[in-house]
């Protein structure tokens, strides 16, 4: 309906009394393609106050998308507090620094980072986000990205070299849960706690980008390996899910993880998030496990929108608007029975090199618009149909405060230090400067 109104409509103050609100005669009959339309949110690497996940909800409820995958703990921080364990707060919610730039010999900032949300915050975020018919999806990370919990609680680590702080770097970190029954039951208390303020289905538990070196290198280890029968790391992987699984299963949820749950064998009853291509959709759907589709060759949202120097974070493949309008979550190669199995798919925003609502709103919009309109149309899609429609939507966007990624690329003020685009020409210049001052005014 707000779709049929001025775009004026979507200002937050009281509009003049000349601006008329006029809707055209319609009859819609319409419904979306997935139940799963969504979008995750990475607030760990940068910490997003409650206020600005309010407003994230807010414009996914405008693009009639209804689930918010809300990234909560990994190494380089803890995010939710924990009543049972207040350290993983205390100690795991702020690190000393990050590393700036995606480049492994990259310095840091010495600037601590942090922040962690109160049970209250989280029920006031999930209530809001209801009342917009949105569903909040907790992820708590295990059995891997668990520096923070380490630092916080030694005791959860493997071996006796346990890391003081958060991770301060971006990348894939070794730092791994022990396998030990009490450090099961130190996780089964953090979710039960996490099941209390999260009335949603699933729990993410992550399960990806987990290496097993500390568990090959640990004789503890591999004497608990023997004691449990299993022979390889990857399949203690899938046994220390299945464990946590079991238990979500006891509170009457459901186990969703990525990708790599299925390597050692999946747990029954576990929905996989299918990121690496659509490999893990096409194993898990003809294995009968639900999938939620997010390639990262299409929807993931903070990888760079061109080949433009200006682009400020000058990560990952090139990921257009018309890459994303292209997601399709289900495989070609999926019969119609397996094809059910997929229920909708979401696109991912990693926040490594994005700190502010201002670049989140660079590096979501308009692509989300686009994965918006892919997760709810049934039929074939034309981006040529499509694209006159989202430069109008614009105009939506502007009204919401949305300072999105323009379609002839980064503003002076969204590129990266020192690359704004230099003219070729003198009518080049002319026009740069036309465009910069009309943007200031």
């Amino acid at each position: 309906l707000l779709q049929l109104f001025p775009a004026t409509i979507h200002r937050r103050a009281p509009l003049p009394s000349t601006v008329p609100w006029r809707a055209p005669a319609r009859e819609i009959r319409d419904s979306p393609r997935f139940s799963w339309r969504g979008a995750m949110l990475d607030v760990v690497r940068h910490f997003a106050p409650p206020r600005d996940i309010r407003r994230f909800i807010d414009l996914l409820a405008m693009h009639r998308l209804n689930t918010l995958h809300l990234h909560l703990t990994d190494d380089q921080g803890w995010r939710i507090e924990i009543a049972r364990y207040p350290k993983l707060t205390e100690v795991g919610s702020w690190r000393p620094e990050s590393q700036v730039g995606a480049a492994p010999e990259s310095d840091g900032d010495g600037r601590p980072h942090g922040g962690f949300y109160t049970k209250d915050d989280l029920r006031e975020i999930v209530a809001y986000a209801s009342a917009r018919g949105i569903t909040v999806v907790p992820e708590i990370e295990l059995p891997g990205h668990a520096q923070a919990a380490v630092a916080a609680y030694p005791e959860l680590g493997v071996g006796d070299a346990a890391p003081e702080t958060p991770w301060t770097r971006w990348g894939i970190n070794p730092v791994i849960f022990n396998v030990e029954e009490s450090t099961i039951a130190f996780l089964a208390d953090v979710l039960d706690e996490v099941i209390d303020i999260f009335p949603s289905e699933y729990i993410c538990i992550g399960g990806d980008e987990c290496p097993k070196v500390q568990w090959r290198d640990d004789p503890r280890t591999q004497e608990r390996m023997r004691e449990l029968g299993v022979e390889e790391e990857e399949e203690l992987q899938s046994w220390f899910i299945g464990r946590i699984a079991a238990h979500l299963a006891s509170r009457g949820r459901k186990l969703l993880g990525w990708d790599e749950i299925l390597e050692g064998g999946l747990v029954d009853d576990a929905s996989v998030l299918s990121w690496r291509g659509q490999i893990g959709a096409l194993v898990a759907a003809r294995a009968g496990h639900d999938v939620i589709a997010c390639p990262v060759d299409s929807v993931y949202l903070d990888y760079r929108e061109s080949d433009m120097p200006g682009e400020p974070i000058p990560v990952g493949t090139v990921t257009t608007v018309e890459t994303a309008y292209g997601f399709d979550p289900v495989p070609p190669e999926l019969n119609a029975t397996e094809a059910r199995h997929v229920r909708g798919g979401q696109a991912n925003l990693w926040t490594e090199h994005i700190d502010s609502s201002r670049a989140i709103d660079y590096h979501v919009f308009p692509r989300l618009c686009a994965v918006s309109e892919a997760l709810w149309t049934r039929g074939d899609r034309d981006f040529r149909e499509f694209e006159p429609r989202l430069v109008e939507h614009l105009a939506r966007l502007d009204a919401a405060g949305v300072e999105y990624r323009h379609p002839d690329g980064p503003r002076p003020w969204q590129s990266r230090p020192g690359v704004v685009g230099r003219p070729s020409s003198m009518e080049d210049a002319v026009a740069h400067l036309e465009r910069i001052t009309a943007n200031i005014g």
